[in-house]
């Protein structure tokens, strides 16, 4: 399994190191960036797995970073302030590596970084077992569960995790809306928010700028809305 990484960092001394070790573990640069603007740019048209994230940089931090992200890759912190790391844990960071660092550190790491993408792109298949049966397999705490389309309610993000909401229960597990919104079949589920997946025959009605999916109220996002009223005329 490969990683596309992303370098930011203020440091062309920093910036080169880390190209070196991610060089020498075959994975791809997708670009160098001396800070988070440029980085966002990137973003915008490249598809990034990993960042190795700075976090004293100017105009913006590593840590302002993150937190302006609605959906973030895999994030490794790099810097020689240990004082940050537990907020940066707080943002659900995959590790935390202080200058200088060593080559077999930065190997865990991104070990650790392969496993998560390993899980998350694992995370969730669609079975279609005849023209009425359909399953969704979901992983949460290392077991594999079968959930039929038609007992979720609807799907909720939660940073690096998704939520999916039944009937009385909610299983939780590692993953993307991104994602899930490409496998789920679009004749059954809709996205209406930046967080929110629902299920359409779930819904039970508009009311301004909000859905009732049985007692829960959910949010529609302004840009969402003219799909989902799409919907309520078919």
């Amino acid at each position: 399994m490969n990683l596309r990484c992303l370098i930011v960092d203020d440091e062309e001394l920093g910036r080169m190191l880390i190209e070196n070790y991610v060089q020498r573990l075959g994975f791809i640069i997708v670009a160098q960036c001396r800070n988070p603007l440029e980085a966002m740019q990137i973003m915008q048209t490249k598809e990034i797995d990993l960042i190795f994230l700075d976090i004293q940089m100017p105009e913006m931090s590593g840590l302002q970073f993150i937190k302006s992200l609605t959906y973030k890759p895999l994030i490794i912190l790099t810097t020689a302030y240990p004082e940050h790391a537990l907020e940066g844990y707080a943002l659900d960071v995959v590790d935390y590596l202080l200058k200088p660092i060593r080559f077999d550190r930065f190997t865990l790491a991104v070990n650790k970084a392969l496993e998560r993408h390993r899980f998350k792109t694992e995370m969730v298949n669609v079975e279609y077992e005849g023209s009425e049966k359909e399953i969704i397999l979901v992983k949460s705490e290392h077991r594999i569960h079968r959930l039929k389309l038609s007992e979720i309610l609807y799907i909720q993000s939660l940073s690096e995790y998704v939520s999916f909401h039944l009937n009385g229960s909610r299983i939780l597990s590692l993953g993307a809306l991104k994602t899930l919104e490409l496998e789920l079949p679009s004749s059954q589920f809709i996205r209406v928010h930046k967080s929110y997946i629902v299920a359409i025959n779930k819904i039970d009605f508009l009311d301004g700028n909000t859905i009732q999916v049985g007692k829960e109220k959910i949010p529609v996002g302004p840009s969402y809305k003219e799909q989902l009223l799409t919907h309520f005329h078919k």
